[in-house]
């Protein structure tokens, strides 16, 4: 396996610029984007996307999930393509920066490899997976998921929005439907370039984020049924107060994550109180509870903790509590040898790393299921994100690109 020389290095500035005009499409209101899955903004960023590769010589795959790919081609007609990329949708209140850098990077490998004349045994394809965030249409990592058999296609395509309207149509009515049966590709690995999403990075003064492992996520719907009254002629002792279920379950899920430090994390999210008027006692509250962990066992106890505990609440308040798995996703070990790729890149190119464990589901969690897989991270400022202020520096942009364009290279093998 050939090693590229340390002097390999990206166009900064042009990787730079491709960010800041993605970012024009679907702009916020407080500099970030709003370019949520299969938007018209969405689609109009994708139509830029396709532009830009094709410039770049690149052809264009498109699946059932409207997931794109962009084939750099190598020099042997039967060695499997090295696979690039994350996603271009974002947030309601997004950044700039959240899988659009995985993306845009991956283009920037090939405009590096396409200006130096660099030619690669394995072909390079930079990916765009759909509804990687799954704001709009729950869950997240959905085209990913679908591409590595966790989700059937037609269940993908029925998912629904918050007004009714299903993925598949609304993916259809923008034009980004394509008839490549999803899945069907085959690869000779997976790399994914994201931001941290959280401080560590920064803290700890370093340049790169090699990530070994991803959290394991379970996500857990919760219904408090009590009664509804009069707030103001209904005495306390004979009140069955949902609310108070929420603040005791709240604390529980606080205090269940903090009993197993430093390998587990949960919150209280999504909150709906009925019928929330300001003189009536709630007589249902519906919650989602968000357990993550690194380590299969804890997330388990974690979830047998919050049954346990929610039971003892309900009778302590006359209340009826009702608990539902909403999402899941096992923990991930990356794969040994891509994970090197990166490390040896790092050392190669002299940017201090370290090892990281990714808090947030990616789309390289469920690809790590049919292919070796690995991801690298930039820093973030103050670790913000999924937030119109997300920001991270031109320098670590760079940096990270540089890592992962190593690491893809070596990995596709220079030829020459």
């Amino acid at each position: 396996m050939t090693s590229p020389a340390a002097n390999l290095t990206i166009n900064s500035e042009r990787l730079w610029d491709s960010l800041m005009e993605m970012a024009k499409i679907g702009p916020g209101i407080a500099g970030g984007n709003n370019r949520q899955t299969v938007t018209d903004e969405d689609g109009e960023g994708r139509a830029l996307f396709q532009r830009w590769c094709e410039a770049a010589g690149l052809t264009m795959g498109l699946d059932k999930m409207g997931t794109m790919f962009a084939r750099r081609e190598g020099t042997d007609p039967d060695a499997l393509p090295v696979y690039v990329g994350s996603h271009l949708d974002t947030q309601p209140t997004g950044g700039k920066y959240d899988g659009v850098l995985g993306v845009l990077a991956g283009l920037e490998i090939v405009r590096t490899l396409n200006d130096l004349d660099v030619k690669t045994r394995h072909p390079i394809v930079v990916a765009n997976f759909s509804n990687e965030e799954g704001t709009r249409f729950a869950p997240p990592m959905l085209a990913s998921g679908v591409f590595a058999g966790l989700h059937d296609l037609e269940w993908a395509w029925d998912r629904t929005d918050a007004k009714g309207l299903k993925f598949g149509d609304e993916l259809r009515r923008i034009g980004w439907m394509g008839d490549e049966e999803v899945g069907a590709r085959k690869m000779h690995a997976f790399f994914e370039l994201h931001i941290e999403q959280g401080p560590i990075l920064e803290i700890e003064g370093k340049d790169i984020g090699i990530v070994t492992h991803g959290q394991g996520l379970n996500w857990l719907q919760v219904t408090i049924t009590g009664r509804e009254r009069h707030t103001g002629s209904t005495p306390m002792a004979m009140r069955q107060n949902a609310g108070r279920g929420l603040a005791q379950i709240t604390e529980l899920v606080h205090d269940i994550a903090m009993a197993r430090q430093p390998v587990a994390l949960g919150a209280i999210g999504q909150i709906d109180v009925y019928p929330n008027s300001r003189n009536i006692i709630p007589g249902r509250v519906v919650c989602t509870v968000d357990f993550r962990s690194p380590d299969a066992d804890i997330q388990t106890e974690m979830e047998a903790a919050l049954r346990e505990g929610a039971a003892r609440i309900a009778r302590d308040l006359g209340l009826t509590i009702e608990i539902e798995q909403s999402g899941h996703f096992d923990p991930v070990k990356f794969d040994d040898a891509c994970v090197d790729a990166l490390r040896r890149a790092a050392d190669r190119l002299g940017y201090s790393h370290m090892n990281i464990i990714s808090g947030a589901g990616h789309d390289a969690c469920w690809i790590n299921r049919v292919a070796p897989t690995a991801m690298v991270m930039c820093p973030c400022v103050d670790g913000l994100s999924h937030n119109e202020a997300e920001e991270i520096t031109p320098d670590w942009a760079a940096k990270s690109a540089n890592v992962l364009m190593h690491a893809v290279v070596e990995t596709a093998q220079i030829v020459g």
